[in-house]
């Protein structure tokens, strides 16, 4: 019996910066769930010294991030790559939001 090789599961990191003038706040927090909600993969965003999950609206409230704050993205999981280029592009948007 031959047994498949593990597989272990993608990883990918990026830094974005937070465009829209508002900064992390409850609707665009909502708008990053969705996205990862899309996605098999599991995603943590840092701000500063904080660390979350980026499927938790609350948690992504608390990192306090405004205009300019840096977000560090982790995906770890077979899509990853894919997750992470979807929400830099929607925080490269300014979370689609019209300021």
């Amino acid at each position: 019996m031959t047994v498949p090789p593990s597989r272990s599961p993608a990883h990918c990191e990026r830094t974005v910066k937070i465009v829209n003038s508002e900064g992390l706040h409850a609707r665009p927090s909502g708008a990053v769930v969705a996205v990862a909600l899309d996605f098999e993969s599991e995603i943590q965003i840092s701000c500063r010294d904080r660390r979350v999950n980026g499927r938790s609206i609350l948690e992504l409230i608390t990192l306090g991030a405004t205009c300019g704050s840096e977000l560090h993205m982790t995906a770890k999981g077979p899509d990853a790559e894919q997750l992470i280029e979807a929400l830099s592009n929607l925080i490269g948007a300014g979370f689609r939001e019209h300021s």
